[in-house]
């Protein structure tokens, strides 16, 4: 039987330790780091590969979903993608030491806010291996060891990755605890890493509700969470130019990742009366044609009959599916109510030519990401210039949105005197 307290007690310890080292070391020298990390990924591309095709064996042998086992599968365009993500961090000007915020005092003191990394994270996620260099790369950049807790249909997979980026590590000098990997599955380690907040700093789960919901419940130590995707598109009236336009954000929004299940994938659509008659129809068709099974509610059904009728529960639910439910609004502010209340603080877009329509829908969803005529599928860390990212917080503290390096980095005050007191 093991004893999974001293296990996580010495997971702490040493992530801790690694953390002072990266703390000290200057932007040079964690972007060599990275450069030797990305080399590594690809140079051991075929010990990635044997290693997710047990993966992937596994999983079909355990009856997992298609859409699953995709998000699990790696190839060598994947891979090189990976390697492309570390190197494209290293790449990325070091957010630590900057001067958020600085002035000097009557009394000639200089006060100073100064971007520090967080320290330890845990980070825990499900399916996709290459998350796990994205948040080892991401934590890096921004001077924090991180401790990665994958999904267990992921771990030969992971394993391999994380022996790449401990080699990537220890060749730069750096201690390679700075990147640690629970290579056990026993969920009976979670209750103790939760209870580590002499050595952890900061939770990110990231994954499915049920998930982040076990992992809040449990912690002792604060909790970052990238709650459900319930992203929605509103089709305005100021749309009679744009109906292409629309046509094709609504499929993409949807459609463009096998399955649909993906956290920005729209889930709901929203068309406001006037332009139901002219596109309803027609984007409805575009989905059904693309294997999306289409929910509506009354006013919908009369336009698009083939829907199935909606009921209360779809308006709250993200089906990470070919399912999409759609629904006619009087106004432009029924939409808006309806996004706030029944949204999950994702993603949420409106599609117009009106300013003060957009300008109105900008100011007053309560979103982490609202998007102007343009796809929900832009949701991401990579497509917002962050290279990568660790989450999608639908939080508002003490990050929001797509987190990248910056994000996961917190300030002390650095105040200089010369010999005051007070």
């Amino acid at each position: 039987m093991h004893d999974w307290q001293q296990y996580v007690l010495t997971l702490g310890q040493a992530a801790r330790n690694a953390s002072r080292q990266l703390a000290a070391l200057d932007g040079a020298a964690k972007t060599r780091a990275l450069q030797f990390i990305a080399g590594r990924i690809r140079q051991d591309a075929a010990a990635i590969l044997q290693a997710n095709a047990r993966d992937i064996a596994a999983a079909a042998a355990a009856g997992l979903a298609p859409a699953l086992i995709e998000r699990l599968r790696l190839n060598l365009q994947r891979i090189n993608c990976m390697a492309d993500g570390v190197e494209q961090i290293a790449g990325q000007a070091d957010p630590l030491g900057r001067i958020i915020e600085g002035y000097v005092r009557p009394n000639g003191l200089r006060i100073q806010k100064v971007r520090v990394p967080l320290g330890v994270v845990c980070f825990f996620y499900e399916s996709r291996p290459n998350v796990t260099s994205d948040a080892a790369a991401l934590c890096l950049k921004s001077g924090n060891a991180i401790i990665l807790r994958g999904g267990k249909e992921a771990i030969n997979s992971n394993q391999a990755i994380a022996a790449i980026i401990a080699g990537g590590l220890t060749e730069a000098g750096i201690d390679p605890a700075a990147v640690q990997l629970i290579e056990h599955t026993d969920r009976a380690i979670v209750p103790y890493l939760l209870k580590l907040d002499s050595y952890i700093d900061l939770v990110i789960p990231r994954g499915g509700q049920s998930l982040i919901r076990a992992v809040v419940k449990e912690s002792t130590i604060p909790v970052l969470k990238h709650y459900a995707g319930n992203c929605h598109l509103y089709v305005d009236t100021a749309t009679n130019t744009i109906e292409d336009k629309v046509r094709a954000i609504c499929l993409n929004a949807k459609t463009s990742y096998p399955g649909g299940a993906v956290c920005n994938a729209a889930e709901k659509i929203l068309f406001h009366k006037d332009a139901a008659g002219r596109l309803l129809a027609r984007v409805c068709a575009d989905l059904a044609a693309a294997g999306v099974e289409i929910r509506g509610d009354q006013r919908t059904r009369e336009l698009y009959p083939q829907a199935r009728p909606a009921v209360d529960a779809d308006w709250d639910t993200e089906y990470l599916a070919l399912i999409i439910a759609i629904k006619i609004v009087d106004s432009l502010e029924e939409a808006i109510e309806h996004i706030n209340t029944h949204g999950s603080h994702h993603t949420d877009a409106i599609l117009s030519t009106s300013a003060p329509a957009i300008d109105a829908f900008v100011k007053a969803v309560d979103s982490a990401s609202v998007m102007v005529n343009t796809s929900t599928r832009f949701a991401d860390g990579g497509e917002y210039g962050l290279g990568a990212e660790i989450g999608i917080s639908t939080d508002k503290m003490h990050a929001r949105g797509p987190m990248g390096a910056a994000d996961l980095t917190t300030y002390k005050w650095v105040v200089t005197g010369d010999g005051q007191v007070r």
